[in-house]
């Protein structure tokens, strides 16, 4: 059944017709759970027996009785798993994003359900231990959301103010060219935050890292990586191979994705879209990213309402 759950084979009509069951899905989910036999959560014994009517496994090892939802995202939710499917599609076939309200026309929902549902599937997309970047990484930081303050100084000018205008929210990337992207929401643009923040994404072997001119990237450099910048102040955006160019490509399309599909972004919630970005864009070239997202649902726990708004 896993087989047919992949990206390169599958398009809504697809999707529609294959797994418009609960018992398709639930086959599925299966497949991808336990690929090499159904086993216990609670003791790992592969001695179970199957309760059909009810949809369950009982372990006859030590009797405990459970489902192929128990302990996962999907635990305790009411949604049909045919929505939640299409739900899943739909994030990841949308490049800059699907918003709450259009999945709540396009699934037939209330937005509550549609809100809590895109943060449940952005909850299991987030990387927990991400591969540190090696080879040439580009570093970077963006300013999202809120008003601009200084508006009427230069981008130069702005970003010395630390953090682009008070409402606004500061983000930091990293990307290994031809590679991966890593992304983290701070506070405050000072020496110690960025360079904390190459310490823990960028692997200490990378060849090459490449910035702005800015003066909180000084020293992140040493005997096994070349620190290189471009000074954007004076309008160099390109010397030879050295640019920021990459990681800011990255920038517009999360930028496109808050004014054409999100329209507005809380802080509070900044880095699950930001997970939502990063999984996708680094699975950009993967055909399986269908399946590999249903795989990572299945495999999540429990996201409850109370606990995602609770801070």
């Amino acid at each position: 059944m896993a087989a047919k759950v992949v990206k390169e084979d599958m398009n809504v009509f697809r999707l529609m017709s294959e797994y418009d069951t609960d018992a398709e899905c639930r086959a599925a989910l299966e497949e991808l759970r336990w690929p090499d036999g159904v086993t216990c959560p609670r003791c790992e014994s592969p001695k179970i027996s199957r309760i059909a009517a009810r949809h369950q496994f009982d372990c006859d090892s030590c009797r405990y009785q459970f489902s192929v939802l128990a302990g996962t995202i999907f635990q305790d939710s009411k949604l049909p798993l045919p929505k939640w499917f299409m739900a899943t599609y739909l994030m990841c076939e949308s490049r800059k994003g699907i918003s709450a309200n259009q999945l709540k026309r396009t699934i037939d929902v209330s937005y509550k359900t549609a809100w809590f549902l895109c943060h449940r599937i952005r909850a299991a997309m987030a990387d927990l231990n991400p591969e540190p970047l090696t080879g040439t990484v580009e570093v970077d930081e963006t300013f999202v959301g809120g008003k601009a303050k200084f508006m009427h100084k230069t981008d130069r000018a702005r970003r010395i103010h630390g953090t682009g205008g008070m409402d606004k929210v500061m983000v930091l990337g990293a990307m290994e060219r031809g590679g991966m992207v890593r992304f983290k929401v701070e506070s405050h643009r000072t020496r110690e935050v960025l360079h904390n923040f190459i310490a823990s994404t960028v692997d200490d072997g990378a060849t090459t890292i490449y910035t702005d001119e800015y003066s909180g990237y000084d020293g992140i450099g040493d005997e096994n990586t070349v620190h290189e910048t471009v000074n954007h102040g004076a309008e160099e955006w390109v010397r030879a191979d050295v640019h920021t160019n990459t990681v800011e490509g990255v920038w517009s399309l999360f930028k496109r994705s808050i004014v054409g599909s999100y329209h507005r972004l809380s802080t509070k919630h900044m880095e699950a879209y930001l997970d939502e970005m990063a999984w996708r864009f680094n699975n950009r070239e993967n055909p399986y990213l269908f399946r590999d997202t249903l795989t990572r649902l299945v495999r999540s726990e429990n996201l409850e309402y109370k606990d995602l708004i609770a801070h």
